[in-house]
Order: C-alpha cells, then structure tokens, then sequence
C-alpha cells in the first residue's frame, strides 16, 4: 500500500514515499474548507472526478481497512477486491489471525471461516465510502466482492451466491462482481433483476462486453421496480492483460509491421468500447429507462498496472480518461498516475487511430474474440488457484491452532 500517512505535506506539494529514486513529488492545490480554516489539499486524483468525470478507485484492499482513510482524503472514490487480493491480504497478515481463530473455535468449517473474514473487510470499507455514495446519489462510493471463482461455469450458483452475499453484506454500496463468462451472461440479468447492483468482471472483448451491457439492460427491464436508481453497475474491461498476449503473438509473427503494434492493442480495444457504451446507452430503449431512474453501466478499466517495463507505467491511465468511467488503480499505478498522470479527455481523442489498430491486428490474423476466450480462462484459473491457495493456508493455521488446543 501506498502510506499516505507517512507523506510529507508542505502548503504546495505532496511527496509519496517510493522504493524508485525519485521523491514521488506531485502538486497539490490547497483551498480552505468552511468554518475551521484547515487546509483541503487537492490531488490530481480529486481533478480526475471533478474536471473529466471519471471515479478513481483503488484496487486493493487488506487490514486494518481504516488505511483507506487517507486514500480517500486524496481523491479515491471506491475499492475493488478480488480472489488473489485476499489471498495476499489474508495470507501474509496476522492481522486476521483474532477473527479467524475465534470462528475455527465455533466450529466454523474453513470455507465458512473465509466468507466471514472476507465480509467483514467489505462491510468496513462500505462504512468508509458510505458518505461518497451518499453525496453522490448512489453513483459512486462502492465496494466490489467477487462471488466464489468455483462458480465461473454455474448459472444459478452464480445467482445465489450474489444474493447470499448481497444479504449478508447488507450495505447498500457493495457491488457484487461476477465474471463476464458465458455461463454468466444470464446469471448478471437475473442478479440485476432481483434489485442487487453488480461489478461484471474479466471482460476481455468488444463482443463479450456487448453481452454484458445487453444482460444490464435485460436485468432492469426484468426487475419491475418503479425506480431504478439504486440497481447500478459497472462494466470491468480489462487492459494490460490484453497487450501481454498480443505482444507475444505480434512477437511470434515477427514483421516490422507486426512489432510496431507491440503495447498498442489494449488501449485501441479499450477506445473501442468506449464508443460502444456511448452506443448502447441511447436512443429509445435506453431513454425509457432512465424515465424510471436507471443510470448507466460505467465502463470500469481494470488491470491497470503495466507488465511490461519498457511502456510507460501510465499507459493504461492516461489514455482512457472520459466521463462517467472508472479507473481501478493497484499502487503501482496509482502512484505513477499521481506522480506524473496528466488529467485530461483522452478516451475519444484517437479513435480513428483506434479503430485503424484494430483493423490492423486483425489483419495480421489477431482474432479478437479468441485473444478475448483465452484471456477469460486465464483470468478464471489465476483467481481460482488464488481461493484455493487460500483456504489451503487457512486450512494449515486451523491445523496448528488445533494442536495448540490440545
């Protein structure tokens, strides 16, 4: 984690502590709150929401959740979690150690013992962006839990395991995410029939995202409630996944023309569904919705930390800034972006030469929606064996702290 708590304020800038050379130097505006004098210092984090519209949210989450106290204070404005976040979190803290020991000795089985740790890291965060989701009428402020990766191929499972996790969180800003998988697809329309607002995760593809805002749509229209304005969603496309597997194929080609695409497909695609979204949310269908409230699925840009280290480390931030989006930034990202991001309009600045790039790739024989179905299975494996390595550790300290009982 970033320690903003550990930074150094002076009246005009703010320093990160890094382990790269440089300071983490990056201006701040200061302006004074009312009544008490005290300064509000301004991150370019704050101009991101403020000036261009689009919510930056950090990727991360672990105990004790009160370090997103600072985050928020410099501009985040949600959190995102996944399989392999509470594996780490989970795995390398005693921070968990107290709760966990004292379910195992209810007789929690280990499964169990994890959803509890799990939920109560998600219902103290909620607590934390509560006053977010509040100011801005049920827009932003929320916290993301993804359902059981085992369920990427299971319908119905998928389904009640929203609603169990929607109840026992009971907050009314958790996004309940599940995977873009084909299997899911229907399981995203009957969750947002039911009134649970929901993250859709590992979207990798223009065509499998088209899926997903069509389930969105179909789910509002299925649910029968007069006022739509508390069923929201998110769309997470994913990025630099994308540019590590097609820069491995333009690498296989070899032409010049093909490594000359190299970093260039993620930000194309992403351009791409942008102009998508702007598509799918007008025009008659979509205008007798928001008669009843409903708001838009933002396009949420997940994966966001660059792999390969001769890109820039904002590639995928600075690009793919526009209104009524979500940038979902791990530190490394959040760092860099704050340090040297520029905060400006991009996503629709180059779509022709998005467009030209897609084409391009396509004609070097890409095929989009395969790079898309490889990237979903990756995506679901990595999460899967995170949960499983995860309940293996538990498992191992439920085995000791048994002998110590003995």
């Amino acid at each position: 984690m970033i320690d903003f708590n550990k930074s150094r304020f002076s009246s005009s800038r703010l320093s990160l502590p890094t382990n790269r050379t440089s300071s983490f130097p990056f201006l701040v505006k200061c302006s004074q709150s009312g009544g008490n004098g005290t300064p509000i210092k301004k991150t370019s984090l704050h101009e991101l929401y403020e000036k261009e519209g689009q919510s930056p949210w950090y990727d991360n989450l672990c105990r004790p959740v009160t370090d997103l106290i600072p985050y928020i204070a410099n501009g985040v404005r949600g959190v995102t979690s996944n399989p392999a976040i509470f594996q780490k979190a989970i795995s390398s803290s005693d921070a968990y150690n107290h709760q966990f020991r004292e379910l195992i000795k209810s007789g929690k089985d280990i499964e169990s013992a994890y959803w509890e740790l799990v939920i109560k890291d998600i219902q103290d965060a909620c607590k934390l962006f509560e006053p977010i989701y509040d100011q801005t009428d049920a827009a932003d402020g929320y916290v993301s839990v993804e359902v059981s990766p085992r369920l990427a191929d299971d319908t119905q499972g998928t389904v009640e395991a929203a609603k169990w996790l929607h109840k026992v969180v009971n907050r009314p800003n958790v996004y309940i995410k599940i995977p873009a998988t084909a299997p899911c697809i229907p399981s995203i329309k009957e969750t947002i029939a039911n009134g649970i607002s929901v993250n859709v995760t590992l979207i990798f593809s223009l065509s499998r995202y088209e899926a997903v805002i069509d389930a969105y749509l179909d789910g509002l229209e299925a649910s029968g409630l007069s006022d739509l304005s508390r069923v929201t969603s998110v769309a997470s496309f994913f990025v630099s996944r994308v540019d590590s597997l097609i820069d491995k194929l333009l690498e296989k080609i070899g032409t010049p023309e093909a490594l000359d695409l190299r970093g260039k497909a993620a930000v194309a695609q992403a351009t791409l569904a942008f102009q998508l979204y702007q598509k799918k949310f007008s025009g008659p269908r979509w205008e007798a919705l928001v008669k009843k409230g409903a708001k838009k699925q933002r396009l949420l840009w997940a994966s966001t930390s660059v792999k390969n280290p001769s890109y820039s480390d904002t590639l995928y931030v600075d690009p793919l800034i526009g209104p009524d989006t979500v940038s979902t930034m791990p530190d490394q990202a959040l760092e860099a972006f704050i340090d040297h991001g520029t905060v400006s309009r991009t996503i629709d600045a180059n779509v022709s030469e998005a467009e030209g790039i897609y084409s391009a790739l396509e004609k070097l024989g890409i095929d989009w929606n395969q790079v898309g179905s490889q990237l979903e299975v990756e995506g679901v494996d990595s999460f899967k064996k995170s949960f499983d390595s995860l309940l293996d550790t538990l498992q191992e300290k439920a085995n000791s702290l048994n002998l110590v009982n003995q």
